[in-house]
C-alpha cells in the first residue's frame, strides 16, 4: 500500500530513516543514509531527488536532510505501520524482535489500513485480556 503522495516502498525506507532521525534530533546527511540502510551513495542521491520533488524533505548535496511537513505526515505513518506490525509479531505471535522487525518491514509497504486497524483492535483485546487468553492456551496444548 503506498502512502498518499503515492511512493514506492524503496522511498517509504528512506523517509521512515529520515523520520526517525528528525524524531532523535539527529542530523542526517545523504552518505549517512547509506550507510544506514546499506545502499550506495548514488541510490540515496536519486531516492532523495525524489523525495524533494515530492516536496517531502528538504536536501541539498553535503547539507543534512530535513523533512517538510508533509513529509513528516507521511514518513510518520510509514513509522506507526512498521510498529504496529512489528507489535503484533512480537506480542501476539511471539515472533523475535528481529525476525518480527525484518518482516514488518517487507509488510507494511502493502498491507491495507483496514488490516492495521484490526491488528490494533486485537492486540488491544489481547492485552486486556492476556492472563484468559495464556490459561485458554495452556489448557488446549
Amino acid at each position: 500500500m503506498n502512502t498518499a503522495k503515492n511512493i514506492t516502498s524503496g522511498l517509504e525506507d528512506y523517509l521512515e530513516e529520515i523520520y526517525i532521525a528528525h524524531t532523535n534530533n539527529k542530523p542526517l546527511k545523504g552518505a549517512e543514509l547509506a550507510r544506514k540502510l546499506n545502499v550506495s551513495r548514488a541510490s540515496v542521491s536519486e531516492a532523495l531527488s525524489r523525495l524533494v520533488e515530492k516536496k517531502l524533505i528538504n536536501y541539498s548535496s553535503y547539507e543534512a536532510i530535513s523533512l517538510t511537513k508533509s513529509g513528516i505526515s507521511e514518513a510518520k505513518k510509514v513509522y506507526q505501520k512498521h510498529h504496529i506490525l512489528k507489535d503484533f509479531f512480537e506480542k501476539i505471535l511471539d515472533i523475535t524482535p528481529e525476525e518480527a522487525g525484518e518482516n514488518a518491514c517487507k509488510i507494511e509497504h502493502i498491507v491495507s489500513q483496514n488490516i492495521l486497524d484490526k491488528m490494533i483492535e486485537y492486540t488491544k483485546f489481547y492485552q486486556k485480556n492476556k492472563e484468559q487468553i495464556d490459561r485458554l492456551k495452556k489448557d488446549t496444548l
